[in-house]
């Protein structure tokens, strides 16, 4: 049964508010590992919990640290981002006139080539794609 009592104690301890800065970032996220270390949360743990993780979640929303780009845009991102030239996508798209004729726009990226790309960087294919893709890559 949830008791207010308790909660409010919770929110006592560390009111929720608006995350504005890196400090209070950490700060929230030291009290979210407090808890998930219990073994067990109790109800009023379990709702401040999620008030907490919602406070991280919009703050991180707001920080927009991926950029909003894909396809070819994201390749050059990522190739200044990392230092590194057009001839270094020679071995991982295989072909030079490939590599060039995507970087100008004259060749738009293959099902293969995102594989290829999200593979050497580590990346989610789905990176590479429009937010309303529907490409299936565990299918190809």
């Amino acid at each position: 049964m949830f008791s207010q009592a308790k909660y409010l104690t919770l929110l006592k301890k560390f009111p929720p508010r608006p995350i504005k800065s890196e400090k209070e970032l950490d700060a929230t996220q030291e009290i979210i590992n407090e808890l998930l270390d219990k073994p067990e949360l109790t109800l009023e743990e379990k709702d401040y919990l999620d008030i907490l993780g919602t406070l991280i979640y919009e703050y991180e929303q707001e920080l927009d640290i991926i950029p909003d780009i894909y396809g070819v845009e994201l390749l050059k991102f990522l190739l200044e981002d990392n230092g590194l030239k057009s001839k270094d996508f020679v071995l991982i798209l295989r072909i030079e006139s490939i590599v060039s004729d995507i970087l100008n726009g004259k060749r738009q990226l293959t099902t293969s080539d995102i594989q290829a790309l999200a593979a050497f960087f580590n990346l989610s294919p789905d990176l590479f794609l429009p937010i309303k893709s529907s490409v299936n890559f565990a299918s190809v």
